[in-house]
């Protein structure tokens, strides 16, 4: 069995497609396609299952996966001690939430180039719509969601933790400091949210609809920390999660609200897709932001 013939299945198995995989490894599309009749014939079963132009793994190639990463792992281990590298290199494509973002390169990013200079990363920012489809083209190689809980058999969830959120206000609000409010009692007044239809935003409002409820906010902005700046010099409400919050509350600036009838469950989730290659460099990111970013420890 030949190693390239795994490689080029792994490809496949990323990008879903012959065309693009052949592109990606610089061969022509019937080398690509013969090198794939030759792994089947020489495992003895079919590894795609090609449809309307369409290509998907089988059962047994889904399993083939699994062995293919193992035995690249090793070939590329074994490459590395014969040349001694010292240190771990590559590029990481991650896709987070603006928030997330913001709070990766602010609090963590110097700390993890000192580690890993080597290792170049692009962080690019969307919802969960885009970040999922994203993986699913092999366009991002890890993403970061913070909305409900997200599942799905194709995905890998590298680590995963529940985040709290509360409304807040400017400290002098006229409703910081009371206790057991109802969302009814602020539902009127003036809103600054999220973009509508993003991560978390899309949570809320759906929960509000559930009640019969909606808040049409004076101001949808993606940025948080415009988001906590404004309200902290006005009488506007928010809703986010308290790590984006937290240096304000601290600060003094601003109040958590008391409002006890409303509660959604927010996720800060870690995930590749099933079939993307670990490299060596990817899961040296993926181990330090499951440290950084999902300890135990209160968010932030």
């Amino acid at each position: 069995m030949e190693l390239r013939n795994l490689i080029t299945f792994i490809h496949i198995a990323e990008l879903g497609s012959f065309t693009k995989a052949a592109e990606q490894l610089g061969y022509s599309q019937s080398t690509v396609s013969a090198q794939i009749k030759q792994l089947e014939k020489e495992l003895g079963c079919l590894l795609f299952e090609r449809i309307n132009h369409t290509v998907t793994l089988t059962e047994k190639g889904r399993e083939l996966v699994s062995y293919a990463h193992k035995i690249r792992t090793l070939t590329d281990d074994f490459k590395e001690s014969l040349e001694e590298e010292a240190q771990c290199s590559g590029h990481i494509h991650v896709v987070t939430p603006d928030s997330v973002c913001e709070e990766m390169i602010h609090s963590h990013y110097i700390n993890f180039h000192k580690q890993y200079p080597s290792i170049s990363v692009k962080f690019t920012t969307g919802d969960s719509g885009v970040m999922l489809s994203m993986l699913d083209h092999n366009e991002a190689d890890v993403i970061i969601t913070l909305e409900g809980h997200l599942y799905n058999r194709d995905y890998i969830i590298a680590k995963e933790k529940q985040l709290p959120m509360h409304f807040v206000a400017n400290a002098k609000s006229r409703f910081a400091g009371v206790r057991d409010l109802s969302v009814r009692d602020i539902i009127n007044e003036p809103f600054i949210l999220t973009e509508h239809g993003q991560g978390y935003r899309r949570v809320f409002d759906r929960e509000l609809a559930k009640r019969s409820l909606e808040i049409k906010p004076v101001l949808e902005i993606g940025r948080t920390d415009i988001i906590t700046s404004i309200i902290a010099q006005s009488n506007m409400i928010s809703f986010l999660p308290d790590f984006v919050t937290k240096p304000l509350i601290d600060a003094g600036a601003l109040r958590y609200l008391d409002v006890q009838d409303f509660q959604i469950d927010i996720w800060k989730q870690l995930i590749y897709h099933r079939n993307k290659w670990i490299s060596k460099s990817l899961k040296a990111f993926i181990d330090y932001v499951i440290a950084a970013e999902f300890s135990n420890e209160p968010a932030y």
